[in-house]
């Protein structure tokens, strides 16, 4: 799926994955409907970013701050993370692409993180691009 990269193709590409929520619901839809499509969004992203040549692509998904929003929205976004690890990691090693997930882990259900690092095994030897999921990340981790 990669391509040579172009003088002008940046090398790493990152992303703060933000306003899934406020735009379902500036549309009268429900959050959820936002990540989702937040979601679709993610997959078009990594497919392009991998055409184009990028080497590296970070996307900020759930920052530890998200643990604040209310138990059944964060239910919710489990839910959509788990299914995604579940469906999407396949496409991701058929195209050579791996896959890192940072931040901590510890507060993620096991089944998250196992699926995580199911992930991150079948796609460690792959030689495409490298995709990076910030999740339960902080700015704090910086300091």
């Amino acid at each position: 799926m990669t391509s040579p990269n172009s003088p002008s193709t940046p090398r790493h590409v990152a992303i703060i994955m933000d306003g899934n929520n406020r735009w379902a619901k500036s549309r009268g839809w429900a959050g959820i409907r936002g990540h989702r499509a937040g979601a679709e969004t993610v997959r078009s992203t990594i497919r392009r970013a991998a055409e184009q040549g990028v080497e590296v692509l970070t996307l900020f998904a759930f920052s530890s701050e998200n643990w604040k929003r209310p138990a059944n929205e964060v239910s919710a976004l489990m839910e959509l993370f788990l299914l995604a690890l579940k469906r999407e990691v396949k496409k991701l090693h058929r195209h050579d692409i791996r896959l890192s997930v940072i931040g901590e882990r510890s507060r993620f259900s096991n089944s998250i993180q196992k699926h995580i690092q199911s992930a991150e095994d079948m796609t460690r030897g792959n030689r495409g691009m490298h995709v990076v999921i910030c999740a339960n990340y902080g700015g704090r981790w910086d300091i």
